[in-house]
């Protein structure tokens, strides 16, 4: 059974509660997983700002962070995806699209890092690229991955 909730202290950024789990849970069983319990926290720029710099000694706001609990190969993977609203709100607008659309974006490339991906190099920038264009497709939803 594949879990997700959804935290959302910040009250700047409207959210699809269901269509956001709905893309988390589309990448799990995509991936392979068959349980999962995973929590998507959507955050403003002061808490992710202060998670950023805690974490990985980056002083700024950031768009997503992948807290992983269990590996990938776990039974039952778990963990947290936080998404900084403020920041798909400006990337959004700066884009051209719905913030909506880059935060669903943003939960399919934290589910993704919770299966083990990374984007530490280029090569493996280029396979979560076309892994999130994958998701987006299954969903019904434009290519915005950039490159």
């Amino acid at each position: 059974m594949i879990r997700v909730s959804v935290a959302s202290p910040q009250e700047l950024v409207p959210l699809d509660y269901q269509g956001l789990k709905a893309a988390a849970r589309t990448v799990l069983e995509g991936e392979g997983v068959a349980d999962a319990k995973i929590t998507l926290a959507f955050v403003d720029n002061p808490h992710i700002h202060r998670l950023n710099k805690q974490f990985l000694n980056h002083d700024e706001p950031t768009d997503v962070l992948t807290f992983p609990y269990t590996s990938p190969e776990a039974k039952t993977l778990e963990g947290e995806v936080v998404i900084g609203a403020e920041v798909a709100r400006e990337y959004a607008a700066d884009r051209g699209h719905d913030v909506g659309l880059e935060l669903v974006l943003y939960v399919v490339h934290g589910c993704l890092h919770l299966c083990g991906y990374t984007d530490t190099d280029d090569a493996d920038s280029a396979k979560m690229r076309m892994k999130e264009r994958e998701y987006l497709t299954k969903l019904g939803l434009p290519d915005i991955a950039g490159n």
